[in-house]
């Protein structure tokens, strides 16, 4: 399909190979929709970025045969919690009381990029979409009937033309760039280090869940578990800069203070990320259609960005098959109602209010948050309530509701 140097006519262009836009190249797969996925890096990558799969978000992948595959490179959690780690305090949320709304009531712990590749290789023998690597996008255009997307790959400009271009390139994304669009909202003030390590907290901690928040003594943390190791999400203390927090004494000292052990950490990977609450003003210009990070950028706190973009990639092939078989284009003005309301009041709401409640340093209304939250879980009416929204179940029925 795709030629060096020449120009190749295909209905969709996908720019990005993450888990939104392959998640979008299967679906078209399956609907015999022609596409060409451009991604700038020459190989998938594999570092560590979103790692929790929600119910919702399972059962899609489960329609093409992928859950199963990817459950099985994963760390089932039935239950997550926020506990105080000083008392030892605590408030688990029961996600069983999703069964019956889902065929997956738990959160799946596993990196993103092995959903990638295991699409990249289900998409290795597909008949209607090819992924192209190390494709740069450098413009753009678009008419009435057609959009023309440009880039660089081998030192050589090639030309695509295509009915649609889903811009699923990431924050920073080219795509949305070249429109002339920025992310609206904020960027918050602290910054997060990111640091793996094989050390076994669930031996340590009595009552540890796979996925917990965690308040300390003028600080907080956070430790995620995967199959063969801990995500631990530190903060700087106090006038701690950014390099002096990165300096591995001081991760050191914060992962002492988790667990004190006379053998030092053995640390596997340091990463520091800005959080931000941010969101485009329209998911769609003409052909061009934004989808995933490329669209909103939010607190990993509650795990809700990535699986959101794969959410909104279901959300968007299904519009573009009925427009593609011969649906009112119209129709694709329906996917930015349904996604973006849900984005902002319920996937950057949410992450801001975790992350709210997680930077609250106040002993006192720490105390009041942690017995106002079991007192909600000891009604198992609101418990679900909680469950369903955190799930994002509750945020897809929404959607669905809006024409």
């Amino acid at each position: 399909m795709v030629q060096v140097g020449g120009q190749i006519d295909t209905q969709v262009v996908i720019v990005g190979a993450g888990p939104v836009g392959l998640s979008a190249a299967l679906r078209l797969e399956g609907f015999g929709i022609s596409a060409v996925v451009l991604e700038q890096e020459q190989v998938l990558p594999e570092d560590l970025r979103a790692s929790t799969f929600h119910p919702p978000t399972l059962d899609m992948l489960a329609q093409y045969g992928v859950a199963d595959e990817l459950i099985a490179q994963g760390l089932r959690c039935d239950h997550w919690q926020i506990r105080n780690h000083d008392t030892g305090d605590k408030a688990v949320f029961d996600l069983s009381y999703l069964v019956g709304e889902t065929d997956h009531p738990f959160r799946l712990q596993c990196e993103q990029f092995r959903l990638c590749r295991i699409l990249e290789a289900r998409l290795a023998y597909a008949r209607h979409v090819q992924i192209c690597m190390g494709a740069q996008v450098v413009r753009v255009d678009q008419n009435d009937t057609s959009a023309r997307v440009v880039y660089e790959q081998d030192g050589q400009e090639c030309t695509i033309t295509a009915k649609y271009v889903i811009a699923a390139d990431g924050a920073r994304s080219t795509v949305r760039g070249l429109l002339g669009w920025e992310l609206e909202g904020k960027t918050y003030p602290e910054t997060t280090i990111l640091a793996i390590t094989d050390f076994p907290f669930e031996e340590h901690l009595e009552g540890l869940s796979n996925v917990n928040y965690c308040w300390t003594e003028g600080g907080t943390f956070s430790l995620l578990k995967l199959k063969d190791f801990w995500r631990c999400s530190l903060y700087p203390r106090g006038e701690e800069s950014i390099d002096d927090a990165l300096d591995p004494a001081s991760i050191e000292a914060k992962l002492q203070g988790i667990v004190a052990r006379e053998e030092p950490y053995k640390v596997l990977e340091i990463r520091p990320y800005r959080v931000h609450m941010r969101i485009a003003p329209d998911y769609r210009k003409g052909r061009v259609i934004l989808a995933g990070d490329a669209a909103h950028i939010n607190s990993p706190s509650g795990g809700m960005g990535m699986n959101g973009g794969v959410h909104d990639a279901f959300n968007l092939t299904d519009k573009l098959h009925q427009v593609l078989s011969g649906a009112d284009e119209g129709l694709l003005d329906l996917y930015t109602r349904q996604r973006r309301p849900i984005a902002e009041r319920e996937i950057l709401a949410q992450a801001d209010k975790n992350r709210s409640r997680m930077q609250e340093r106040d002993g006192e209304r720490r105390k009041a948050m942690m017995v106002e939250m079991q007192a909600m879980l000891s009604d198992p009416v609101q418990h679900k309530a909680y469950v369903m929204r955190s799930s994002m179940i509750d945020g897809l029925r929404k959607a669905a509701s809006i024409t």
